[in-house]
């Protein structure tokens, strides 16, 4: 599932994406914009940059901005760097794989081959999505608000 960290880093990603280019945005702007935690907002900032997703700048006219253009950020990699790998359970992580202590075959577990499933599905999905993509989803929702609003 997706954690409250995923997801106000996206958030902030998308703002950051929606900002005009060469632009840098305050932290505040993005907590106070998004509803997030200026204090929780800080920390997954300082997390996207140190992956080389966003840049800072100190001083009076400092702010944060996209490190590269938002068409080269996959969701997918966002999310595994501040949320960890996408598998549902660590047996079904190419990352982080980990072996139940409970399993007695790992190779013949029917639930670890659905998790397995379940996770490459989640994986097609989000690290063939990128940031530019996520920013034109506000013209679907715009254009055909019906169909979207069925996913609520």
């Amino acid at each position: 599932m997706l954690t409250a960290k995923g997801k106000y880093g996206l958030k902030a990603m998308l703002h950051l994406a929606d900002a005009e280019p060469d632009m840098l945005v305050l932290s505040e702007e993005i907590a106070s914009q998004n509803t997030i935690s200026k204090k929780f907002l800080d920390t997954i900032l300082g997390e996207l940059r140190n992956a080389g997703f966003i840049y800072a700048k100190k001083g009076r006219r400092g702010g944060y901005a996209l490190a590269r253009p938002a068409e080269e950020i996959a969701v997918g990699h966002v999310l595994r760097v501040l949320d960890g790998p996408l598998a549902p359970i660590a047996c079904a992580s190419r990352t982080a794989y980990r072996r139940c202590t409970d399993c007695s075959d790992v190779e013949r577990c029917r639930v670890r081959l659905v998790m397995l499933e379940v996770r490459n599905a989640i994986a097609t999905v989000l690290d063939n999505k990128s940031l530019r993509e996520l920013q034109g989803m506000r013209t679907l929702l715009e254009i055909d608000p019906v169909h979207w609003a069925a996913a609520v």
